[in-house]
């Protein structure tokens, strides 16, 4: 479990980094690019939430509720920031085609996605504080 930790956070950090680099560049109407850094996070994404579809798949007996709990909300948080990159994605495609009000709306989306998946980090961090014996360096996301 310990093991798969660190590629997991790594994938996450390199998806939050390209993600808020994306939304940058789309602010900065650099559509292509923007684009890019969109694809980037949701690859990190989701090489980050398969590794943890494997590590849950091979939970055992012996891994306790706490843990299982961290895993379940980091799985959460993943997949609400998939969402948000495919509605980021979306924004990119109708703001650099002019259509700026749906693509608008598909960015506030994007938002409304992250900031929810933010509640799962912050369930996360509390999970850490309140059971910090649990909680190795190499197992925090």
């Amino acid at each position: 479990m310990n093991k798969l930790m660190p590629e997991i956070s790594d994938g996450m950090v390199k998806g939050d980094n390209a993600y808020n680099e994306a939304v940058t560049l789309l602010n900065d109407k650099n559509y292509k690019e923007s684009m890019n850094k969109a694809v980037s996070a949701e690859n990190n994404y989701n090489k980050s939430l398969s590794k943890l579809h494997i590590l849950k798949d091979n939970f055992t007996s012996d891994v306790n509720s706490v843990h299982k709990e961290y895993v379940n909300d980091t799985i959460s948080e993943l997949e609400l920031k998939l969402l948000a990159v495919d509605k980021l994605k979306q924004a990119i495609d109708y703001l650099e085609a002019q259509y700026n009000y749906t693509g608008s709306n598909y960015g506030f989306e994007a938002n409304d996605y992250m900031d929810q998946a933010v509640q799962y980090r912050d369930a996360r961090d509390s999970l850490v504080k309140n059971n910090p014996n649990l909680f190795k360096d190499n197992f925090i996301i």
